[in-house]
């Protein structure tokens, strides 16, 4: 049964959205365990217009302010653990979406990457194409590898850029899962068919 987590090389670079893109590929479940930041919509309720509202598990934790875990749950007079959290257990694919990139405190100890290793879900990154991904991305592929969290492949998101492209399944020994770019209007559930032809899970279905 496929389970992934899908993680990025920083804020906002895109993993909702592929989120949203392989939990509808991979008809799997959708579970974000941290939420930091609830307006305008969570994380969740974006990704409600895009699978059934029965594949949409509740957070572990909802904080209401758009920071780090560990600075929301301060502010709301809470500590998050790793003992806090499990991977539920569905009948059928799962999808867990972290929160940030893979150094983001979740306390004053534990890290994002400490709770990927914890629930022993290979891993998405989900990163820009364009000019700076080089350091990000390989840096968080060095990181994953550190902690033996295996590493799927990569998603792009942006315009296409060969070079960069190039350069990281050389320097990251990673292959491309897929290539996102941006639009407005924004991608809907509408897109799929064209969705699904930039993308090659065939490293995450096996």
């Amino acid at each position: 049964m496929v389970k992934v987590f899908v993680t990025g090389t920083d804020t906002d670079v895109g993993k909702t959205l592929v989120s949203c893109v392989l939990s509808a590929l991979l008809e799997a479940y959708y579970w974000k365990p941290v939420q930091a930041g609830t307006v305008p919509t969570t994380d969740r309720q974006t990704v409600a217009g895009w699978v059934p509202a029965a594949r949409l598990l509740p957070e572990r934790h909802c904080l209401q302010a758009p920071m780090s875990p560990n600075q929301a749950a301060r502010r709301e007079g809470r500590r998050l653990g790793l003992a806090d959290f499990s991977l539920p257990e569905v009948n059928g694919p799962l999808l867990v979406e972290g929160a940030g990139g893979l150094m983001v405190p979740l306390n004053e100890r534990e890290l994002m990457i400490d709770l990927m290793v914890q629930l022993g879900l290979p891993a998405v990154l989900v990163a820009r194409s364009g000019l700076g991904t080089l350091n990000h991305t390989l840096l968080s592929l060095a990181m994953l590898k550190a902690r033996a969290v295996p590493c799927l492949g990569l998603v792009l998101v942006g315009e296409p850029h060969s070079e960069n492209e190039q350069d990281l399944v050389h320097f990251g020994a990673v292959p491309i899962l897929g290539r996102l770019p941006l639009r407005d209007p924004p991608w809907t559930p509408a897109d799929m068919p064209r969705l699904r032809a930039m993308f090659d899970l065939r490293p995450i279905t096996g």
